[in-house]
């Protein structure tokens, strides 16, 4: 009996790791361009700074071509670590080094608290929908 219960938990502890090595960071964005505003929509979870490497290069390449204003519509993010924070930021700074501005919109409370606890929700623009962060860059430039 001893033996069959070494058995059982070796196969436990097996099924454990094969269920965390099965589990796949899932990220993708999408891009749109609505007047002169950038829209970029996130899915899945970002939670490693190399899963955005394509929407990084893309945020410079529109940077380049002097497009400065941004929608980051996160409805479809699931979750939200250090390094997904970190991605916001850089997206947020670059766009105000350039002279423009990065709008966060969608945000589901998860990544709200997240903002507020980080105390980030002062230092991003947040709008409700992407319709609103679009009204909300349209107001801040024609100030």
């Amino acid at each position: 009996m001893g033996i069959a219960k070494i058995s059982l938990k070796k196969e436990n502890v097996n099924s454990k790791k094969n269920n965390l090595n099965d589990k796949k960071m899932f990220f993708t964005y999408t891009s749109k361009v609505q007047g002169n505003i950038h829209i970029f929509t996130l899915k899945g979870d970002l939670i490693d700074k190399n899963q955005a490497d394509k929407l990084i290069e893309e945020i410079n390449n529109t940077i380049a071509n002097n497009h400065i204003r941004f929608v980051v519509d996160l409805g479809g993010l699931k979750y939200l670590n250090s390094s997904g924070l970190t991605i916001l930021i850089q997206i947020l700074t670059k766009a105000r080094k350039a002279g423009g501005e990065a709008v966060i919109a969608n945000v589901g409370k998860r990544i709200k608290e997240l903002l507020v606890i980080t105390k980030l929700n002062t230092v991003f623009t947040v709008a409700d929908t992407v319709e609103n962060g679009i009204s909300k860059l349209n107001k801040l430039a024609s100030n």
